[in-house]
């Protein structure tokens, strides 16, 4: 849990550092929504490349990218293992009852894999360059226009900005508490699973207890500094689109016209 890199900020001054929050917002939704088109090798490859670069930009090293993937690799596998074990298509050269293996299944299980780590690895890439104030700010302009339908854009920036910065606490406070019980004596590894799954309880109710807490400070620091909602407030940071952000939109337009022309 301590890995656990998703919701982190890194200070910086790389290129990506500097890019508009706004800009690297979008760019990581269109991401997400591209990784799909691809549907063969040359596509997986042109678009890890792309990771690859966009990492080397931020300066951040790859090993703190592969370490941070650790915590999540069991669910990464066990949909994998679903991918190749239940998908029909082609011939299967081993069956038994519902679960299947074939050449189509486990190529689809590899592209699924290699689709989770690109999709981590770019949205890890938008929170530890990128502070949660920043991330704030971003959400809102870009929802700034359903304020006409008097969707609460600003509450939910901040609603936004808050859960990704409790990610990284809630990690950092059930490695505390694992810690204590296991000081206590508690081998969360030890039995079968369902002894294994009854260690876990102990966890739950203080770290619930923690997140609770936790929330009440948060609001009593906000009330104290008065905060009374978006009505009335000013902008002490002010977002500045500029030639570099223009120029990784036009990558991004670029990225997706070669997926398109790739695709098999």
């Amino acid at each position: 849990m301590g890995k656990m890199i998703i919701g982190r900020y890194l200070p910086g001054n790389s290129w990506i550092h500097r890019l508009d929050p706004r800009c690297k917002f979008i760019a990581t939704f269109i991401f997400v929504a591209i990784v799909f088109l691809a549907n063969n090798w040359l596509t997986y490859l042109l678009l890890g490349i792309f990771v690859l670069g966009a990492v080397t930009l931020s300066q951040v090293s790859l090993r703190f990218f592969i370490k941070g993937v650790r915590p999540m690799i069991f669910l990464i596998l066990f949909t994998v293992a679903l991918q190749i074990f239940l998908t029909p298509g082609g011939q299967p050269f081993w069956q038994w009852g519902i679960f299947s293996l074939s050449v189509l299944s486990i190529k689809n299980g590899a592209f699924i894999f290699v689709r989770f780590l690109l999709i981590i690895f770019i949205s890890t890439l938008l929170t530890i360059t990128t502070t949660p104030l920043q991330m704030a700010d971003a959400i809102g302009s870009i929802l700034k226009p359903l304020k006409v339908v008097h969707f609460p854009v600003e509450e939910v920036a901040l609603m936004l900005s808050i859960a990704l910065q409790f990610i990284p606490l809630l990690s950092d406070e059930t490695t505390k508490i694992m810690n204590a019980q296991r000081a206590r004596g508690v081998d969360f590894g030890d039995g079968n699973i369902l002894r294994q799954i009854k260690a876990i309880i102990p966890i739950l109710i203080p770290l619930f207890v923690s997140s609770f807490n936790i929330a009440y400070d948060l609001s009593i620091a906000m009330e104290s500094r008065g905060y009374q909602g978006s009505e009335g407030r000013s902008k002490y940071r002010q977002l500045n689109w500029n030639s570099a952000d223009s120029l990784v939109m036009m990558i991004f337009v670029l990225l997706t016209i070669l997926l398109i022309i790739l695709r098999s």
